[in-house]
């Protein structure tokens, strides 16, 4: 199998290289510091709504706003957004979203500093989950249209030092991808590079690229095949990290800094969305935490043991290791595991490397516990060197991943024990998790356990909910609607409901979900079982009621 790295994998925190991307003054890229976006939820037609907004995001810290424009009108309306901006001080560079509509971001080129497009619906047509059959020839007359519709695109992205984002997200992939890739990460990876390819071959290098999900699993492992991908045709394109439809509240927070997180600690990413259903500027605080507990990674002593290989297949997935516990929904202490189950655990700090007396210990007894701890401030980099040793060894042992946050603020924590142990639970490396906090009560420290559990889709423990943060696209309102849906459902335990602004990513995110509440109009409201639309255009005063009923009809309804 061949080696991502010629040798060995290095656990200390290093960044990967990419090339620097100018957009409209900001660097994304190169040596430049990983950047933070927002995006309104205002409609682009309402210029001055929009500039209120846009400003509180800046002055919030985030550096990048995006707006939707759905169409030409919208994408004109971009420059009296703009000037509006500029005569107040603020030159914080915009990005046009598109989806759909070619036209819309021909208009928006000439407008803003950069333009999003979606391949899942920029040249293919809209998805409808529809099998195509292509021969290799028909096939490759499909990416000839690709090349066709971009090369104008770059033109006047060229002429106007404009730069493009190449978004992809798991619930818009065509039924062309679908057809031939499959619902898989590699069907994502190729939508991007069927982009990219053509992107270089007409010399047009001011790129960044996206690959999102609501899936946080799904996600990484998308995000790191993308890199591979990449790296194997010599690609170093900056990368954009976002996990769309995260939610809101803490379970938004969690599953954010999981995601983002686990890959800007591998070194991956140059800019990061937080994509929550709350006010825009709401997000900075977020992804400013997770910036800072990136930051502190280069801070704590160097891990020594480097000297481990990994092959490509290890690298992707994250080094999965299974241990004799594999199988077993991973153990929360406080919650299963009381103190007299371990006493014949071994208690070992990662920083202090793998003794041969622990090793003896262990391999003496591989059902005995092992509770690895650190206290570095890089600790995260230790505890996956330390993990990666014990499965070089074929050490199996169940390891219980212990951390202290005593007098982190209740956010900070939030966010460094999201990144630390999801990070680890995402690559197998943990069978159970520890957290303790001086001060705060066991009741708090069990529930964010289990939240991020969930969010790594290890053991789910209560409803999750699917919702998108809303754009200009959202014809309702989303935070109220997505806060009474949760007031109604919440005690659904392992039931997914998807809570969507429009159907741009509606329906392809929501096939994650059991059942989705989306966006059809000007006070209505689609509902969909899975994938499918059970019912079209419900007046939104009456969509909730109806969602209950939906589920209710299924055998999915418990009562309170």
């Amino acid at each position: 199998m061949n080696k991502v790295h010629k040798s060995i994998v290095d656990f200390n925190y290093n960044r990967r290289k990419s090339w620097q991307v100018n957009v409209g003054g900001i660097g994304i890229g190169g040596d430049n510091p990983i950047r933070i976006q927002s995006m309104t939820s205002t409609s682009t037609m309402d210029s001055e709504g929009s500039v209120v907004q846009i400003k509180r995001i800046v002055e919030a810290g985030g550096e990048i706003v995006r707006l939707t424009a759905q169409g030409v009108r919208e994408a004109e309306n971009l420059s009296d957004i703009s000037q509006r901006l500029r005569l107040q001080g603020f030159e914080v560079p915009l990005v046009a979203d598109i989806h759909f509509n070619p036209k819309a971001a021909f208009a928006a080129a000439s407008r803003v500093e950069k333009v999003r497009i979606n391949p899942g619906n920029f040249v293919d047509p809209g998805r409808v989950f529809k099998k195509i059959e292509y021969t290799d020839a028909e096939y490759e007359a499909e990416i000839k249209k690709i090349e066709d519709a971009l090369v104008p695109l770059l033109d006047i992205c060229r002429r106007h030092k404009t730069a493009l984002r190449i978004g992809v997200n798991h619930g818009s992939l065509s039924d062309r991808i679908m057809s031939r890739y499959g619902d898989t990460p590699a069907g994502m990876v190729e939508s991007a590079m069927e982009f990219l390819r053509v992107c270089l071959k007409h010399s047009f290098r001011d790129v960044v690229i996206s690959i999102k999900a609501s899936n946080v699993t799904v996600m990484v492992e998308t995000v790191r095949c993308l890199v591979a991908a990449m790296d194997k045709e010599d690609m170093h394109f900056p990368l954009h990290l976002g996990v769309t439809e995260a939610g809101d509240a803490e379970d938004g927070r969690i599953k954010s800094a999981v995601g983002i997180g686990s890959l800007l600690a591998d070194g991956i990413g140059d800019t990061i969305r937080v994509s929550l259903s709350e006010e825009p500027e709401c997000e900075i605080p977020v992804a400013r935490s997770i910036i800072s507990f990136i930051d502190s990674l280069s801070q704590g002593p160097m891990v020594a043991e480097t000297g481990i290989d990994c092959d490509n297949e290890m690298y992707l997935k994250g080094y999965r290791r299974d241990s004799l516990w594999c199988g077993k929904l991973p153990q929360v202490v406080g919650l299963d595991i009381e103190a007299s189950v371990l006493d014949d655990a071994v208690f070992v700090m990662a920083e202090d490397g793998l003794s041969d007396e622990v090793v003896r210990s262990l391999r003496g007894n591989q059902s005995r516990i092992v509770v690895l701890s650190s206290e570095a401030p890089n600790a995260l980099c230790h505890l996956k060197a330390f993990m990666m040793k014990l499965s070089g060894m074929g050490l199996l042992n169940p390891v219980i991943i212990r951390r202290d946050y005593s007098g982190l603020s209740d956010e900070k924590m939030t966010v460094t024990a999201s990144i630390e142990l999801g990070s680890l639970l995402l690559s197998g490396f943990s069978d159970g998790i520890w957290i303790e906090a001086e001060g705060i009560d066991k009741e708090r420290l069990v529930g964010l356990s289990l939240n991020i559990l969930q969010a790594t889709r290890l053991r789910i423990s209560k409803t999750e909910y699917i919702s998108c943060p809303g754009c200009g696209r959202t014809l309702y309102d989303l935070q109220s609607t997505l806060a009474d849906i949760k007031a109604s459902t919440s005690h659904l335990k392992g039931l997914k409901i998807g809570v969507m602004g429009c159907i741009v990513n509606g329906p392809g995110e929501m096939a994650d979900a059991d059942y989705g509440y989306v966006g059809a109009g000007i006070g209505k409201i689609s509902l969909y079982k899975g994938k499918e639309c059970i019912e079209k255009n419900i007046p939104a005063e009456n969509a909730i009621e109806r969602l209950i009923s939906l589920i209710k009809d299924n055998g999915d309804w418990v009562d309170p």
